[in-house]
């Protein structure tokens, strides 16, 4: 069955709106991406006017960036620590925005949202 992203079929005071016109294609959802974390693949997906959006599947790197020199670097991700969405993705090893993650500079909280973009950006927040 399809995923919907209509409005709700009641009302605040639980009464019911009288539907006015039937489903359209453009209100459909698709299921989340629950990108992992793995050796690097990347899913192309048709968007709204034909388009294409790069989604993450696995990914293993993370450009970081440190914010007190400015420079960023590209290094491998340990283990997902923490993770503000959803606590069970933790021992899934979901990465979401806000995640944090071990790496071999430290903690970084990840800035990107992986299931909308092809990449994977994080600020450090502890050095080891």
């Amino acid at each position: 069955m399809a995923i919907s992203q209509e409005r709700s079929k009641k009302k605040v005071s639980g009464s019911r709106y009288i539907t006015l016109r039937k489903k359209k294609q453009f209100e459909l959802g698709r299921d989340p991406t629950f990108s992992k974390l793995g050796e690097r693949k990347t899913k192309l997906i048709r968007i709204m006017s034909g388009k294409k959006k790069k989604i993450t599947m696995y990914e293993n790197k993370v450009n970081i960036v440190d914010p007190k020199t400015k420079k960023s670097k590209i290094v491998k991700i340990e283990n997902v620590v923490e993770n503000s969405a959803n606590r069970h993705f933790v021992r899934r090893n979901i990465l979401t925005k806000g995640t944090i993650v071990e790496t071999e500079l430290g903690k970084a909280k990840i800035t990107s949202r992986p299931g909308q973009e092809g990449s994977l950006n994080a600020v450090l927040v502890e050095k080891k």
